[in-house]
């Protein structure tokens, strides 16, 4: 209770700040001869944005610049990508061509980026086809109907085995889904120990791992990060790249 009257305070007190502010630059623009003058009609106030330093998703920024990393080194002739964030394709697309499948597809329309429609559990790809695949920070959502899928508590691992299925032989996984003491937050996510993804991938070899920590006290991106470590986590973003055997 407390802390909600305390954040209202704050809030009425930043908007007070704002007002004067409004009209202080308000004056100052109509003497400046400037065509942007603002109007009281047409305010937003944002008022949280006044932060010592940059806040960063470290999940989402981190994760993405691991992946695009990994491609950067492996250069495939293309690369599928099923239902990871979009500014992962948009982005990667510039120097590795991207097909992007979701459940829910993408109108989007970039040089190299091709956008299409796949159900994760029902995969169209023949066996063993496939050389470059990633799913990122989605897998922990499959089964859980939050997105207008079937619920199943098995989803998630039905998810892994069709990627399994569709990947030849030698190809490239990336995988990327929250780590640290397993647990469900319905109908959120999963999170999961790091034993649980390495048994769930079984019949590939991994070829590197890295750890986004609850903390960035103990790192931003910590390669080659020990079970251990990853066991001590809340919610922390396990990055994993397979190679199918």
């Amino acid at each position: 209770m407390k802390k909600r009257m305390n954040a209202k305070i704050n809030y009425w007190i930043g908007y007070a700040k704002f007002v004067g502010e409004f009209f202080a630059f308000r004056d100052r623009s109509r003497k400046s001869g400037r065509e942007f003058v603002p109007r009281w009609s047409e305010r937003r106030a944002l008022l949280n944005y006044k932060t010592p330093d940059t806040k960063v998703d470290r999940h989402y920024v981190f994760h993405t610049a691991w992946a695009a990393r990994v491609l950067a080194q492996t250069r495939p002739v293309y690369h599928v990508d099923i239902s990871s964030t979009l500014y992962f394709g948009a982005m990667v697309s510039a120097f590795v061509p991207i097909k992007f499948y979701d459940y829910r597809p993408a109108q989007m329309d970039l040089k190299g980026l091709e956008c299409g429609k796949e159900d994760l559990l029902h995969l169209s790809f023949p066996d063993s086809t496939v050389a470059s695949i990633s799913c990122m920070h989605t897998l922990e959502h499959v089964g859980l109907g939050r997105y207008g899928d079937t619920m199943d508590p098995n989803g998630d691992i039905n998810g892994i085995n069709e990627i399994k299925r569709v990947t030849k032989k030698g190809g490239d996984i990336l995988c990327v889904v929250p780590v640290g003491k397993p647990n469900i937050i319905f109908n959120a996510h999963r999170i999961y120990s790091y034993e649980q993804i390495i048994k769930y991938f079984d019949g590939c070899e991994l070829k590197e791992f890295a750890l986004i920590p609850d903390d960035a006290k103990d790192g931003n991106l910590v390669y080659g990060a020990t079970k251990e470590m990853v066991a001590q986590q809340t919610y922390g973003c396990g990055c994993f790249w397979f190679k199918k055997k």
